[in-house]
């Protein structure tokens, strides 16, 4: 996995291994996530999977539960994917598909937080 801190948050991105399967792909990148999830817990996060990775709604779902414990420590968790069955989601996942829409949506957020929203 790559990691790029910016000033208002830190994307990830997934490193493909052209041996595996796009599921083994998201499922190593899972449990590499959770074991240093604890270095880039406080940051505001974007999971980047918009590069030559295909991920089912299947999969982005083994994030919600990351999201929900990120949301409740007042910080933004964006993924980026192009996902076409997007509404099939809950509601409580922000996915965008570009990376810029990404960054929006996390300043978005600081704004909102800090003015009390």
């Amino acid at each position: 996995m790559t990691i790029n801190k910016t000033d208002s948050a830190t994307i990830i991105k997934p490193k493909i291994n052209e041996q595996m399967s796009t599921a083994q792909n998201i499922v190593n990148f899972y449990n590499v996530f959770i074991e240093k999830y604890h270095i880039f817990k406080d940051n505001n996060l974007i999971l980047d999977f918009s590069e030559n990775l295909s991920i089912d709604l299947k999969e982005i779902l083994l994030f919600s539960h990351i999201n929900n414990s990120h949301k409740e420590n007042k910080k933004s968790f964006v993924i980026v994917n192009d996902n076409k069955e997007i509404d099939k989601l809950p509601d409580e996942l922000i996915i965008v598909p570009t990376l810029e829409e990404a960054e929006d949506v996390v300043e978005l957020e600081d704004i909102e937080r800090d003015l009390g929203i």
